[in-house]
């Protein structure tokens, strides 16, 4: 079985940042993975479902649980663009989730600006992996916007 990287699971993520990007959508994208596999894609989807909870992160973790049959996403990695917001790290905590990795950080939004401690205490993160192609993608639509 083939081993990839954190490099090769961010890029995944980030193709569906793309996604959202063409839908209008701020670019944040998620996948989350289970030995090895991919098994769960998602973005954001807070404009199309006129839905603020409507998050990459939410709808990865949902899609995760339907794929595996349960509630809890232990031995699972998320993958995901922009470091999550508040709710979804709450989220993230009530999933078990063993490992999260993100691109850009979030200065504004972002959990650890919050609330560091909000997440299961055993889950490992890694930040920054791919974080100047997360953030170039963000820079970018943002700067579309204000034109």
């Amino acid at each position: 079985m083939e081993l990839y990287t954190d490099e090769y699971f961010m890029n995944e993520a980030l193709k569906e940042a793309q996604k959202a990007f063409q839908a209008d959508e701020v670019p944040v994208g998620a996948v989350i993975v289970a030995n090895n596999q991919i098994i769960a894609r998602a973005h954001n989807y807070t404009e199309r479902l006129n839905d603020v909870t409507a998050h990459a992160e939410m709808q990865a973790i949902t899609a995760a649980a339907n794929y595996i049959g349960g509630k809890y996403l232990t031995n699972c990695t998320l993958y995901v663009t922009l470091e999550p917001c508040l709710m979804c790290a709450g989220a993230l905590q009530w999933s078990h989730i063993t490992k999260i990795v993100y691109g850009a950080h979030d200065d504004k939004k972002g959990y650890s600006k919050i609330n560091q401690h909000v997440l299961h205490p055993k889950t490992l993160v890694t930040k920054g992996i791919l974080e100047d192609n997360c953030s170039r993608l963000l820079k970018d639509f943002f700067a579309l916007k204000r034109k």
